[in-house]
């Protein structure tokens, strides 16, 4: 073997080695999760009134539910972060209606007459008609609307996914657990989409 036969085998050789090394070192970082690839979930306490802590363990049970995601309490093993606020409110709603009905008609006549011989003659008619109806209701009705916005963070603190709902409750549940259901359906919802339909 010459010695450039020898060179170019060992610069071969090198090249096997190190271009492995070469292509790790310039492959980019892993991109961090997005919503397609979210499975486990940690949701941090929400802000807001008084109700916040039970909006939040409705929308933690309706995550449980759907099946779609895990949920956790450990931070650092969770793709992402569900974070935001809601907002409960109670209050009386006051209608107040009025309606009238009036129908008045009223006829008159009237005459008189004289001749020189002294006679005279006089007639006076009148007629009169009227209705009148008058109605007024005052209605109070106790009103229930809950609100919440939540967002979806990744790890680097970057928003995925963000949704703001609010009902006054369904047929068969209350405003608050209407709005963590419908949270959690347009969560899965797009999920799906992101995921390719699977």
């Amino acid at each position: 073997m010459t010695r450039a036969a020898g060179l170019v085998g060992a610069i071969a050789l090198l090249g096997l080695t190190v271009c492995p090394w070469l292509a790790s070192a310039i492959e980019p970082d892993p991109l961090p999760p997005s919503l397609a690839h979210v499975k486990r979930i940690y949701m941090e306490p929400l802000t807001g009134g008084a109700t916040s802590d039970q909006m939040r363990d409705m929308i933690i049970s309706a995550l449980q539910n759907s099946k779609l995601f895990i949920v956790t309490d450990n931070q650092v093993r969770a793709d992402a972060t569900l974070r935001g606020s809601s907002d409960d409110k109670i209050f009386t709603e006051e209608h107040s209606t009025s309606e009238s009905i009036g129908l008045h008609a009223n006829a008159g006549g009237g005459g008189a007459s004289n001749n020189s011989m002294g006679g005279g003659s006089s007639s006076h008619q009148t007629s009169g008609a009227g209705i009148s109806d008058s109605e007024s209701s005052h209605i109070q009705e106790r009103r229930h609307e809950a609100t919440a916005s939540i967002r979806l963070v990744n790890e680097e603190g970057d928003i995925i996914w963000s949704t703001t709902q609010e009902s006054s409750g369904g047929k068969y549940r209350g405003a608050m657990a209407d709005v963590a259901d419908k949270i959690v359906r347009q969560l899965m919802e797009d999920t799906r989409k992101a995921r390719g339909g699977h």
